[in-house]
């Protein structure tokens, strides 16, 4: 069972869209997309864990993540690591001890804002599986361009000259920092204003989960 949902971000983020249950096969899964960049997500758990990452107090938590084309690279390690440390924190993985929950990510296009992206579609394929979570997990991405202004979710073009970019996750109840990237040089002052914008635009993310599931729980 799929459902379709969009919603009009009042040009402050790119338009998103996703598919819930795209994949029949796993606990749970969404294809989002974000502009153009488009990031199939999938989860599995919980499972039987590999007696090397067994955990009597939780489930150990792992993230794959796979590129458009080709072999992972160094870069995709690091986003790997991000994006099972932020849906780590944001899973009540007590309530599975001795198990293992498994986040698949595929990479379908890139057009900027890609580990934004990736961990908004996690979040909606945890979402979609059922498993309880402390909250709910948001990013958005920014970038710093060459007159120094903030611009948000940009795309290829806008990003071509960015002497820095910025994405931020935060949780939806404190909306509070659980993770940040950053690349590029800049100042005290443009991280935080940086911040501040992306923390204003982030309800904009929790409203579309929402959204997203009303359209899907009339589909059931």
């Amino acid at each position: 069972m799929s459902n379709t949902s969009d919603t009009n971000t009042e040009d402050i983020i790119r338009p998103m869209h996703c598919e819930l249950h795209a994949l029949t096969r796993s606990d749970g899964s969404a294809l989002l997309t974000q502009g153009e960049t488009a990031v199939m997500a999938s989860v599995y758990g919980p499972i039987e864990v590999r007696l090397q990452n067994l955990r009597i107090d939780k489930a150990h938590v792992e993230v794959y993540y796979r590129p458009k084309s080709g072999l992972p690279s160094v870069g995709d390690r690091l986003r790997e690591q991000m994006i099972r440390n932020t849906c780590e924190t944001a899973l009540l993985s007590v309530l599975y001890p001795r198990t293992a929950i498994t986040i698949q990510l595929q990479e379908m296009e890139d057009n900027e804002g890609l580990i934004a992206c990736s961990v908004n579609a996690a979040c909606l394929a945890l979402i979609s599986s059922g498993l309880s979570m402390k909250f709910l997990i948001g990013a958005v991405h920014c970038i710093v361009d060459a007159n120094s202004d903030i611009i948000l979710d940009p795309n290829h073009r806008q990003s071509a000259e960015a002497v820095a970019h910025f994405t931020f996750v935060f949780d939806s109840v404190q909306k509070s920092t659980v993770a940040l990237h950053t690349s590029g040089k800049y100042t005290i002052g443009q991280y935080n204003d940086a911040l501040v914008r992306c923390k204003e635009a982030c309800h904009l993310v929790f409203q579309f989960y929402k959204e997203a599931v009303k359209k899907f729980a009339k589909v059931l």
